[in-house]
């Protein structure tokens, strides 16, 4: 338990509401108890923090309404992180060096303060830099670098020859340097092609659970500094994945694709190989792209149209049952004035 004056001196905010006031938790408005403060990240969601049980909140804005308690900071995020830490402390893992249940082979160079955990594999000619921390059960294949302050968490799998900057994450299940999905068809057979590349990431990166990234088949698949990859994210062989891009869940990439600078996918985009993505593209969410995209341009659906030709495209779907129901009136109307210029001829004729 903290009290709500203790929080607001932690964050540095301005306190309104009584400084003695206990609270437990932190945590979401949706979710906010009666001891527990949250955030109110923008105006539009004050209303909604006035209707909760939330017994205060961290906001960035100074309210006309002064009925809650509240604390008034320039960064919402950071304040409100700060505060769930003190309620929710992250774990301190203590540094373990090398555990002896461990398997590194004795060509491995491991760096000074690098931690492997039980169960690890780490294989020849390994290079590990300073500060890394291996995971349980992750194995680390032959001639792999991997630079200083990586973290790999438990069960992913780097295959030879893979090569990671500093200060990676990769989370559990990752599997970097699988072969590539590529045959070539023989006397009535899917024969592997040649997988004698290898997979580079930059530094800064982030890979999400489950994700895989093929190596390349001659050359290296890469993944440039900053880019930052969701969970069950699938990216094909000898694909060049540029600086800073953000990749949603189960997006996929097919092999040979090449995106710029900053491009966003949303979940479940798709990509056709030997693509050329420019730089600062978005592609919106469950989009089937199968030509070329030129950089600042904004896409979506499937295939994949510029976002504003979309959009209209919905709309238009969206009014179809009007409009079949106006042209199946239009149709009996004609039908009628057909009847009635027969008969009107008809008669004249008699």
């Amino acid at each position: 338990m903290m009290r709500l004056g203790e929080l607001s001196e932690i964050v540095g905010g301005q306190l309104s509401g009584h400084p003695d006031l206990e609270i437990t938790s932190a945590a979401s408005i949706s979710r906010a108890g009666p001891t527990d403060i949250t955030f109110v990240s923008s105006p539009k969601y004050f209303e909604d923090f006035l209707h909760s049980d939330a017994a205060a909140a961290v906001i960035g804005f100074f309210p006309d309404s002064t009925e809650k308690p509240h604390i008034v900071v320039d960064d919402v995020t950071g304040a409100f992180v700060e505060i769930v830490e003190r309620f929710k402390p992250r774990i301190d893992r203590p540094s373990i060096g090398i555990s002896p249940r461990a398997i590194v082979s004795p060509t491995a160079k491991i760096s000074d303060d690098v931690c492997i955990y039980p169960g690890a594999v780490v294989m020849d000619n390994v290079e590990i830099g300073f500060g890394s921390v291996i995971y349980p059960n992750v194995t680390v294949m032959e001639n792999c670098r991997i630079g200083a302050h990586v973290q790999i968490y438990p069960n992913s799998v780097l295959y030879e020859n893979t090569i990671v900057g500093d200060r990676v994450i990769i989370h559990s299940g990752a599997v970097l340097g699988a072969f590539g999905f590529g045959y070539k068809s023989n006397t009535g057979r899917h024969v592997l092609s040649a997988q004698l590349g290898n997979v580079v990431i930059g530094s800064d990166v982030e890979v999400g659970a489950n994700t895989t990234i093929d190596r390349g088949t001659y050359d290296s698949t890469m993944v440039g500094s900053g880019t930052k990859i969701d969970n069950l994210v699938m990216i094909g062989h000898n694909c060049l994945i540029g600086e800073h891009n953000l990749l949603c869940s189960q997006v996929g990439i097919a092999g040979s694709c090449k995106t710029g600078e900053y491009v966003v996918m949303g979940g479940q985009v798709g990509l056709a190989d030997h693509l050329n993505i420019g730089s600062h593209v978005a592609i919106g969410a469950k989009s089937g792209l199968m030509h070329d995209v030129e950089d600042n341009q904004k896409v979506f659906g499937s295939p994949a149209r510029p976002a504003r030709d979309q959009m209209q495209i919905v709309a238009s779907c969206a009014k179809l049952p009007e409009l079949r129901k106006t042209i199946k009136q239009l149709s009996q109307r004609l039908e009628e004035l057909a009847l009635e210029r027969d008969s009107t001829g008809d008669s004249r004729a008699a």
